[in-house]
This record gives C-alpha cells, sequence and structure tokens, in this order.
C-alpha cells in the first residue's frame, strides 16, 4: 500500500505499565535494540499518570484530555450516587469525547486495537477494539460486523489474569498467544484506509505485576523468560514503526507513552484498617460485609487504590461530617498519612486535596483527597482485612511519576498524560 503524499496519518503505541526508567534500562542494554534505533531520532520524556494511578484512570486522561473532574471516570470502581454501593464505570460514563470521537468529526478514520478503558465499545468512524477490562468480544468491537474477522484470526482480548494468579507459569505462554494476536490484527487492518492507527500491548502490565522482580536481576529464575518477551516486544513495534516509514510516513507523526510507571511491591497498605484504627471510620457489626454496614460516626473511608472520602452530609445517606468541617478534617487526615511508617520509612510520599489536582464539574463525585505511595507501598481500600500491612501475591505495583512519552518534538516541562492529548490531535488537525 502507499500513502497518499497529501494526507497526513498518525501511528500512536501504547506500552501499559511500561517505566520510563526500565525503558531506558532495556535500550541502554541492547535488549530492546530495534525501537531503540528507531526512537534514537526523537526524544523520550518521562511523564506523570493520572491520579489515581490506574488504567481505568490514565487512559480516560489521555483519550480525552481532560481529569476525572470532568470525564467522571475516578477509578475502577466508584459508588452508585447517594449510596455505599460500588459499581464499576465502564466506557459509556465517560462524559466528554474522546481523541476519535473528535477526529471523527473532521472526517478523520481511526483504528484502534486494545485500548483499555474503551469496553463496551462505542461508535467512532473505523473501528475499535476494546482492551481491558473488556469482557465479551461480542460487546468489545464496532463496527460490529468486525467481531467475525477477529474470531477467525482468534483474536484474544487480554490474558487469563485468574489463571496465571493460579498457577504463574500459565503466565509465559499466554503472554505469547496474546502478543501474536496483537500481530495478527495488525496485519487485518493496517492495510485500511486510516487516519489514525493505534496499538496498546497490556501485556507489559500483566507481566510486570507477576514478576516484576525478574525485570533488572540476571539471577532470577524468570529473568531470561522476562527479557525474550520484551525482545518478543522489540520485533513487534520495529515492525511495525518499519511499516509506517516505509510507506511515506513521517517519523513526526509516530507518538509512543505509557500510561503509568511500575516499581517492585514490598507491602500492601489497607487505609480502611488504617481509618478504623483511627477511629475515623466504624462500622455497625463485627464482620462487615461492604461500607453499607458503617456506622454513622464515620468520619472517612477508603476505596481502591488510594482515594478517601469524607463521610459528607448530603454525599453520603447517613453522612455526619459538615462540608465547613471539611477542609480541616482533610488537613488532618493528610498530617497522619504523612506520617505513617513501616519499620522506620516512609509510606506516603504526598497527599493531595481533590480540587488541587482534579477540575470539572463533576468534581463533588469523586474523593475529598488521594494519597501518592513511596514506590513498594500499594495502598488498598478492602474492608475485611485485619492488619496494615500484608505480602502480596504480586509482584509488582504502578507508580505515578514513571511513565514515558515519545516523540521527535519539544514538549512541556512536567508532562502528565493528559497532555499528549492535545500533542497528538494536533497533527492531524
Amino acid at each position: 500500500m502507499i500513502f497518499r503524499r497529501h494526507k497526513r496519518r498518525v501511528l500512536v503505541i501504547g506500552l501499559d505499565g511500561l517505566p520510563y526508567s526500565l525503558l531506558l534500562d532495556f535500550f541502554r542494554q541492547g535488549i530492546m535494540s530495534k525501537t531503540a534505533k528507531f526512537l534514537s531520532q526523537g526524544k523520550l520524556y518521562p511523564m506523570r499518570a493520572s491520579l489515581p494511578e490506574i488504567s481505568a484512570v490514565s487512559w480516560t486522561d489521555f483519550m480525552t484530555g481532560t481529569n476525572p473532574a470532568s470525564h467522571g471516570i475516578f477509578g475502577f470502581t466508584d459508588f452508585k450516587p447517594g449510596t455505599y454501593d460500588l459499581r464499576f464505570p465502564n466506557f459509556n460514563d465517560v462524559q466528554v469525547p474522546t481523541i476519535w470521537e473528535k477526529l471523527g468529526r473532521l472526517g478523520k478514520k481511526c483504528i484502534v486495537i486494545n485500548q483499555p478503558a474503551t469496553y463496551p465499545a462505542r461508535p467512532i468512524k473505523g473501528v475499535l477494539i476494546s482492551g481491558f477490562v473488556a469482557i465479551d468480544l461480542a460487546k468489545a468491537v464496532f463496527p460490529p460486523q468486525e467481531i467475525e474477522r477477529l474470531k477467525k484470526i482468534d483474536y484474544l482480548i487480554d490474558v487469563d489474569t485468574t489463571a496465571a494468579r493460579a498457577n504463574r507459569d500459565l503466565l509465559w505462554p499466554d503472554l505469547k498467544r496474546t502478543l501474536e494476536s496483537r500481530l495478527k490484527a495488525l496485519d487485518l487492518y493496517w492495510k485500511e484506509n486510516w487516519d489514525y492507527f493505534e496499538l496498546v500491548i497490556t501485556g507489559t502490565d500483566r507481566l510486570h505485576h507477576y514478576f516484576m522482580k525478574a525485570a533488572r536481576r540476571p539471577d532470577h529464575p524468570y529473568y531470561k523468560a522476562f527479557i525474550n518477551y520484551y525482545r518478543a516486544l522489540d520485533d513487534l513495534i520495529s515492525h511495525l514503526l518499519h511499516a509506517f516509514t516505509s510507506q511515506k510516513g513521517s517519523l513526526d507523526d509516530i507518538f509512543l507513552l505509557s500510561d503509568h510507571g511500575f516499581s517492585e511491591l514490598n507491602k500492601e497498605v489497607y487505609l480502611n484498617y488504617w481509618l478504623s484504627e483511627l477511629g475515623l471510620l466504624k462500622f455497625q457489626v463485627k464482620e462487615p460485609q461492604s461500607l453499607a454496614d458503617l456506622d454513622d460516626s464515620t468520619v472517612a473511608l477508603a476505596l481502591d487504590p488510594n482515594r478517601i472520602y469524607l463521610h459528607l452530609r448530603g454525599k453520603f445517606p447517613r453522612g455526619k461530617i459538615e462540608p465547613g468541617q471539611r477542609d480541616y478534617w482533610c488537613d488532618e487526615i493528610k498530617k497522619a498519612l504523612l506520617k505513617l511508617k513501616y519499620q522506620g520509612s516512609p509510606v506516603i510520599q504526598s497527599v493531595y486535596a481533590a480540587e488541587e489536582i482534579y477540575s470539572g464539574p463533576l468534581l463533588s463525585h469523586g474523593p475529598d483527597l488521594i494519597a501518592v505511595s513511596f514506590p513498594g507501598f500499594d495502598l488498598k481500600g478492602s474492608i475485611k482485612k485485619k492488619n496494615l500491612f500484608l505480602d502480596s501475591d504480586l509482584e509488582g505495583m504502578h507508580t505515578y511519576d514513571d511513565a514515558f512519552f515519545w516523540t521527535t518534538g519539544e514538549v512541556q516541562k512536567n508532562l502528565k498524560i493528559a497532555d499528549c492529548h492535545q500533542i497528538i490531535m494536533e497533527r492531524l488537525i
């Protein structure tokens, strides 16, 4: 296929959970030599993820160029309005247009493969294949007629994380099959007449959750398998970059990014247990089954992964904290969090009030505080744990400030993932 010279096209490659620091290491060590050769012609920038630093929020920041107070996605779970019941927000809850919807209004055709946080798939001008947390391929693809084409190539939405958690060795062949599935999808859609092409790889995130300790340790029993996955990824990325540039595509129209960083996980930290120990969270029963069991005297409660909500009157059915008390309690909880230590080491590096990091009409719908931990301490919201610090059966956790963005252009300082939206849009409008 030959590109029309007058038609500008953009290629975006997303690498879920790939840290800036690890990518640099792999470039320097020659582990991703083919990709490094291409990308040496541009600049690799460190970037901050969303808060909380999870895929559902960070990718939505990217696709909309906004923050949760505008797009409406504050986490993988959220409260049903006016209740203590939890729900799972999905793509239909995103309140502002995405980059593909904006481009579609301009007559641009987009091909988007394996984009997290887009389930169920909604209409775009082109093709959208939802990624994590897509459950059913029948609802993960637009337009629907593409489903049969994907079935013919045995397209896989994701690795089987449940099976991998039970048996880590099952992850390796599953990662291989899923990566091969992405390559088949590339071959299927690359030849179409598009303006914007995006591929997201989520196997990187899965690998890091289960085997992050192998990333930099040559003596680790899974180090070779870890590196081999990245060599296979290097082949796929370089194949895609070569296909784009060999067909008259400019390096200036290529972008690579990750949605958050990753670090080794030391301890899980249970914020609701901590709030209970401080007397700020109380339950009506000894063994609470949900947040609906909390006592009216509760001051604050937490949701995964690091969101703290004041028990405000008017926001929660039995909330007793007056809006005028909000600043006082936010300040008190922030000071207490910053004092939290594990074996002499601080756990929390910063705490933000919602209005410091969010702006938009949905501000009051979200948490009052967001805590950012030091790498190694994974903040959790379970109400059933009986300890503040617990070991995890996972090896890796997300981090806020070690994502990356690659482009040939100059970008602003303190880059955040939402900023990438406009940078990419400007290449096509």
